[in-house]
């Protein structure tokens, strides 16, 4: 089975996961509601949110993503 579905603890803050998860917009980490919430308020998150639609319009269901702003 997938790591994100059996997986414990928040990639990012490693809170613990039982009130929800989510995939990052812009990486394969596992975030928590809370991290993903802060995410939708950095500058670059529609640039992730389009990046994800036009990759999986090209039928990549894997996209890696754009990078998590603090990675570049």
């Amino acid at each position: 089975m997938d790591r994100f579905f059996n997986q414990d603890k928040c990639d990012r803050c490693y809170k613990d996961l039982k009130d929800g998860r989510t995939m990052s917009m812009f990486n394969l980490q596992c975030i928590c509601i809370e991290c993903a919430e802060k995410e939708r308020g950095l500058s670059e998150f529609t640039k992730a949110q389009e990046s994800e639609l036009e990759e999986v319009r090209k039928g990549n269901l894997n996209f890696k993503g754009i990078g998590f702003p603090e990675e570049k």
